[in-house]
């Protein structure tokens, strides 16, 4: 007997091929198709999807959750969107390996305006210590990238110089280890300091030691380098080709300071494809931009590590060189809304612009947003605008292109993102626009995803695959976040399974904690 039969729906597989009408039945953790009679069969639980569409559970190729989902661990802003695996430790910035515990405490205040500094419920150091953190412990399954943050502080330390040839001989050794207990392949996050202090060349020993193993290369591209717009995507597809690795551009969008156009940027990734690189891209289709705080401030600001920064941040002479170079990524400080305050007497700046707080403050902006950040333990995120929109679908439609939310878990007033981009892609380019057909978004969501990754027992439909499953309304789908109310959850995901485990109930969430880490290279049992 089956656990559950899923009848009369829509079949969207995730390959891209066609939906048909068929049930789904889930045994197990193990999923069944049946096309036609089901004369016999018999199951603990039926779900009538009449009129909807049942898919694969959805993943998202850039995920924040690594330390979050550990405190929070039902999920709920990105589970009852459809989303049922995760890849996390992107833009540099991971949590494992560490061999120190002080540099991981430093590290997590450091990327806290990114991650969040939860209370954690135990200690790791090892990259298979910190997978076993995962398993039957959230509500989702979570992919593990290693940033190369902490392979450089493990190594080189916090400061701004080159590695040795014995350093990068022991991060590629770290890297080979935590790809073996699991890891899925190296990122790079090129603005955030400490791992941005790496030249293309030590990228490059570090992306051949991870395509040994099999791993991809996922990276935030060095937008300060050059001319800011075309070079940093030709350093990315430069450590891809001389890393013999597969290059996977992460939140890869034109932004509104580019000068240049869209289709600049994707006849770069078009090239390479040409050629025989083998490049993707995710994308999220918001105008909404969100990172910490902590990324206006340049580089030789954080030299010496978070300690050192505290510092510069106290000095008056450090101020002084602050206020002469930091400027808003993008339009004003009247931009830049700040979120995820600690301390009681900050909460009143919760989604109030820089400019704004400064003058609530009567500080300078400068002034403010450092008094601000040693006050918080440097936690401080914000929120701004930053993709191009009406650039965007060039994106999210182009053949190599899937989806990663980016979202942050952090403060009251995080980017709509977070909540909405799954539904947002299926009402929105789907349903009211047309500019994806139904199965091609579902593939870009599942299947090719779960490729990228090589996880071969989900992202489709079919026999003997995995019970990852979204069931949900497509003439009703759509997410209300906004940038003023982004803590909204999605409308018309019904039913979300997880391992063959049903997370979301008609549109509630049941507790359960049905997640794992998955392994590279391993079966997800």
């Amino acid at each position: 007997m089956l656990d559950l039969l899923i009848n009369n729906g829509l079949i969207v597989d995730g390959t891209g091929n066609p939906g048909f009408y068929g049930s789904v039945g889930v045994e197990g953790e193990t999923v069944h198709i049946f096309r036609g009679d089901l004369a016999g069969t018999e199951a603990a639980r039926v779900i009538d999807a009449k009129s909807k569409v049942v898919c694969p559970g959805f993943i998202d190729m850039h995920a924040h959750s690594g330390l979050v989902i550990l405190a929070e661990p039902e999920h709920h802003p990105k589970v009852r969107q459809g989303i049922t695996t995760e890849l996390v430790g992107v833009d540099g910035n991971s949590y494992a390996p560490f061999t120190s515990h002080e540099d991981f405490l430093s590290f997590v205040e450091l990327n806290s305006g990114l991650d969040g500094a939860p209370e954690l419920p135990a200690r790791w150091s090892t990259v298979a210590e910190y997978l076993a953190m995962f398993d039957g412990k959230v509500a989702v399954n979570i992919a593990y990238i290693i940033g190369n943050s902490p392979l450089r502080v493990c190594t080189v330390g916090w400061d701004d110089r080159p590695a040795s040839r014995v350093e990068r001989a022991n991060m590629r050794a770290m890297l080979r280890e935590g790809m073996e207990e699991g890891a899925f392949g190296l990122s790079t996050g090129l603005d955030y300091p400490p791992g941005s202090y790496a030249d293309t060349a030590e990228l490059v020993e570090l992306a051949r030691e991870a395509a040994r193993l099999g791993g991809i290369y996922h990276t935030h591209l060095r937008n300060t380098l050059g001319d800011g717009f075309l070079d940093p995507v030709r350093e990315a597809l430069d450590i891809g080709q001389k890393g013999e690795i597969p290059c996977h551009l992460t939140h890869f969008y034109r932004r509104i300071t580019h000068p240049g156009s869209a289709r600049q940027l994707l006849d770069l990734v078009d090239g390479a494809v040409g050629q025989g690189q083998d490049v993707t891209m995710d994308c999220y289709p918001y105008t909404y931009s969100s990172t910490r705080l902590l990324i206006l401030f340049p580089q030789w600001a954080h030299d010496g590590g978070p300690a050192k920064l505290k510092e510069v941040l106290r000095s008056s002479e450090g101020r002084e060189r602050l206020r002469q170079e930091i400027r808003p990524r993008g339009g004003s400080f009247k931009d830049l809304w700040l979120t995820y305050f600690k301390k009681p007497h900050n909460r009143k700046y919760e989604g109030r612009s820089v400019a704004e707080v400064a003058e609530m403050m009567g500080k300078e902006e400068v002034d403010a947003m450092c008094d601000l950040l040693l006050d918080e333990d440097l936690q401080t995120s914000y929120v701004s605008p930053g993709p191009n929109l009406p650039t965007l679908p060039d994106f999210i439609t182009h053949p190599r292109s899937m989806v990663g939310t980016d979202g942050l878990l952090i403060g009251d007033y995080p980017s709509p993102r977070t909540y909405g981009t799954f539904p947002t892609i299926l009402a929105e380019y789907v349903r009211d626009e047309g500019t994806m057909t139904l199965e091609e978004a579902v593939r870009k969501m599942t299947s090719m995803a779960a490729l990228r990754l090589d996880i071969r027992d989900r992202g489709i439909l079919r026999d003997g695959m995995k019970a990852d499953i979204v069931v949900f309304d497509p003439k009703t789908v759509k997410s209300p976040a906004t940038r003023h109310k982004p803590k909204q959850f999605p409308v018309g995901i019904e039913y979300v399974l997880v391992n063959g485990g049903i997370v979301v109930d008609q549109g509630r969430h049941t507790g359960l904690l049905a997640g794992r880490a998955l392994r590279h290279g391993r079966a997800s049992t």
